[in-house]
């Protein structure tokens, strides 16, 4: 096609143009790809102003996924859920309406607006702050989401209370670690090992399990207390599929998707939100990092496989809890 060419200052034949470009966000450097024209009569590439596509605002989400950060759409779907307007969302956090239009809109948020932000999307805070805001929104409507939140709040405690009862219901001993189930421990490694890019469920129960393990051999007491069993793809939490089940359902930074490749189609775990690694002690740290690289590049029918070698699952019968004594057999 021709059009004008602002290097050429004239009308030249010019052809669309993909390529990566790096952008400098608050000090990181991100990769991006983006669309630009490329004229041939001086070989140069500009960016097309009919281009709907913005790189700077594509930097910008990456950025915001790599820090943990609420996305523009996050924000506009926690307003929508509460049917708040930007002006009430706005008075609730405490700055102007201007300044949460352009953060729905793709602006960048600053680290002090983002902590607010992540707060007051849990339902409890929300709460909170409507009780000790009440000219925020009128009171028909702010009774109304109290209630609400606290349907949700209760509904949620119901899902903490089955996950105690049905995973918890036993003392420590060698089949725990000598801990009984920390939900909050495991939700953290969770999210270690998935938080951003997610992994395949068969290769997070095996990372589980040796850091689990691993931590058992070194300290004599397991991470998480979870009770792990010798299924026919290796080690898994025992009874896996509920307990992620209610997990899911309990913590909505935690979620699944299929994911399809070629003819193989698998449950890959994500986490939204990375773990406040300051809850983890350092031995426990040691623990995670440790299998977090040593099975970095394994997939998950590698890491099946070398689960197979171990002891402990060798000589537990098939659907039994493996003892961690066997964590002094660990192959790591």
């Amino acid at each position: 096609m021709k059009a004008f060419c602002p290097n050429c200052e004239r009308e030249s034949r010019l052809h669309r143009v993909r390529k990566s470009i790096d952008l400098n966000v608050r000090g990181e450097n991100i990769q991006v790809e983006a669309n630009f024209l490329h004229c041939e009569e001086c070989e140069t590439d500009f960016e097309d102003p009919s281009e709907d596509e913005d790189p700077l605002e594509i930097a910008y989400t990456e950025y915001r996924r790599r820090k943990g950060m609420v996305q523009p759409d996050e924000i506009r779907d926690f307003r929508k859920k509460y049917d708040l307007t930007q002006k009430e969302l706005s008075e609730l956090l405490g700055f102007g309406a201007v300044t949460l239009s352009r953060y729905e809109n793709g602006a960048l948020q600053d680290e002090a607006h983002d902590r607010i932000l992540q707060l007051i999307m849990q339902p409890h805070n929300l709460r909170t702050v409507l009780s000790s805001s009440p000219e925020a929104i009128n009171p028909e409507k702010r009774q109304k989401l109290i209630e609400q939140l606290e349907f949700e709040e209760q509904a949620k405690l119901s899902i903490r209370e089955l996950l105690f009862e049905s995973f918890s219901d036993y003392e420590p001993d060698v089949f725990s670690g000598y801990k009984t189930l920390d939900l909050e421990k495991l939700y953290l490694m969770i999210k270690f090992f998935c938080y951003p890019n997610g992994i395949f469920k068969t290769k997070l129960n095996k990372l589980l399990f040796y850091a689990d393990f691993l931590h058992f051999h070194e300290n004599a007491v397991s991470i998480s207390g979870t009770r792990y069993a010798s299924l026919p793809y290796g080690p898994v939490p025992d009874d896996y599929d509920t307990l992620y089940l209610l997990i899911l359902m309990d913590d909505p930074t935690i979620r699944k998707e299929e994911i399809l490749i070629n003819d193989f189609s698998g449950e890959k775990i994500f986490a939204d939100r990375p773990p406040d690694l300051s809850l983890f002690s350092p031995s426990e740290y040691r623990a995670l990092e440790k299998i977090k690289i040593l099975f970095d590049s394994f997939s998950s029918k590698d890491i099946a496989e070398f689960s197979h070698k171990e002891k402990g699952y060798q000589e537990t019968p098939k659907s039994k809890l493996i003892p961690y004594t066997y964590a002094d057999d660990l192959n790591v």
